[in-house]
């Protein structure tokens, strides 16, 4: 019985979901899933099986040579590098340290400072995950020893470590870019301000709310958080800021492409770790450790782009098109859609799967009425809100595990990140009534 392609690539996708819902890791379900597709397609049209398992396999191949090749692939790896030097290093707590120590009037100041610390440290690193990691040691133990509560601490910390994703330089906006074949510069552009806008609305929260129920961040005792910085915590921070205006300064500028970019970062960062005593012990360590985190991330942006190929060979975006023009569901039908779906999965995959598995098909569908550059800052605020979304919430349960105080629970961090999902969500809603908020940097830097 000869199938169809539609029917072929339902098929296949609920093969893949199945999968992934059982504890198949989703590098596999991709790959498998493309494989066996593609084998149906080619090999199901005249019967030639043998001439369909030839025709997929070369595909793999194709896939493979086409993107492990490209130098944007370098940019990932050598991003987490960054981060990973400049966290192991100390530099992340002598950051935090100093913009703390400058913020001394502002209500909720070590709330507002793990904000603050988290835009800067998102600036140099991108990767929401080591700043959740970073900043559960450095910033909760702090706010906790001066009276803060609970949830709140936990919420500070869990919800500006999302600023990683949206401010520049960001794995999600690299593998974006590589999803959709866009300019990840120009991505990189557009996420600062959106994400400045949702820094400034975290501290304004924090503010606020510090203001209204002075329980939740008592002022500290006088003299207990103003200890003069030292040199080398000032020359740390300051380190930063150099980093930060090197690795964006030379995007913007059109000095570096990203991926050289994230080289001379990651060579800066590592050159800060020497200063700060890091010695070739702890630089192998760290090389190790970014080698174990990116890997299996370069796996699957492998898999993901096999299964896109396969998906465009089968006439997803057609068959999407044609269900949503059936249905009558219009512009914002279609964008209301998009959006459950990727609040749904945020419950149960991490942020680069949902990339993966969704954005090949909707950046096509929404591409003649939603700029592809302001599409790809709204879609990461959508799906990174999903990291603070029960039951799976990837930081949430990072956070969890980095905190010393064993007696902490996965709902007192979910509960505190309640309004920082809100205003991820606000922004979002700002980006799509009015998307120029995102691309009118690009347009004037570009």
């Amino acid at each position: 019985m000869e199938l169809d392609q539609n029917t072929i690539l339902i098929g296949m996708f609920i093969l893949m979901f199945a999968g992934i819902l059982v504890g198949v890791h989703i590098g596999f379900a991709f790959g498998i899933t493309a494989l066996i597709g593609n084998i149906l397609i080619f090999g199901g049209a005249d019967g030639d099986w043998e001439g369909g398992v030839d025709i997929a396999l070369r595909g793999v191949g194709s896939v493979a040579y086409e993107y492990l090749r490209s130098e944007v692939f370098a940019a990932i790896p050598l991003f987490m590098l960054l981060g990973d030097f400049v966290n192991r290093s100390g530099a992340a707590k002598d950051l935090y340290n100093l913009i703390n120590h400058g913020l001394k009037a502002i209500p909720g100041r070590l709330a507002v400072a793990t904000v603050a610390g988290n835009a800067v440290f998102a600036a140099v690193t991108g990767v929401s995950i080591a700043a959740a990691a970073a900043f559960s040691r450095i910033a909760y133990p702090q706010m906790r020893l001066h009276g803060y509560n609970r949830t709140f601490a936990l919420g500070s910390v869990a919800g500006s470590a999302c600023l990683g994703m949206i401010i520049p330089p960001s794995v999600l906006l690299i593998v974006w870019g590589i999803i959709t074949e866009k300019s990840i510069a120009e991505l990189f552009i557009a996420g600062a301000i959106p994400g400045l806008i949702l820094a400034i609305f975290y501290m304004i929260y924090i503010s606020v709310a510090a203001t209204l129920k002075p329980e939740l961040a008592p002022k500290p005792v006088e003299g207990t958080l103003d200890e003069d910085l030292t040199v080398a915590e000032i020359a740390s921070g300051f380190g930063i800021g150099g980093l930060i205006l090197l690795v964006l300064g030379g995007i913007w500028g059109g000095l570096f492409t990203p991926s050289e970019a994230a080289g001379v970062g990651a060579a800066g960062a590592m050159g800060l770790g020497i200063l700060k005593g890091m010695r070739h012990r702890q630089i192998a360590e760290t090389l190790i450790n970014t080698g174990r985190t990116a890997a299996p991330v370069m796996f699957l942006l492998l898999t993901a782009n096999m299964y896109a190929k396969f998906m465009e060979v089968a006439g997803m975006s057609e068959l999407i098109r044609e269900t949503f023009h059936t249905y009558q569901l219009g512009e914002i039908g279609i964008m209301l859609v998009i959006i459950v779906i990727w609040l749904i999965l945020g419950m149960i995959l991490d942020s680069i799967s949902i990339i993966l598995i969704t954005v090949p098909i909707f950046a096509p569908l929404t591409a003649p009425f939603f700029d592809p550059i302001a599409f790809g800052i709204f879609g990461i605020l959508v799906i990174e809100a999903g990291l603070l979304t029960p039951p799976f919430g990837l930081l949430v349960y990072t956070v969890k595990g980095s905190v010393d105080d064993q007696s902490v629970q996965l709902s007192e961090i979910f509960k505190g990140s309640v309004p920082y999902w809100i205003l991820m969500l606000f922004v979002m809603l700002i980006i799509w009534s009015t998307p120029e908020v995102a691309t009118w940097l690009p347009s004037k830097m570009m």
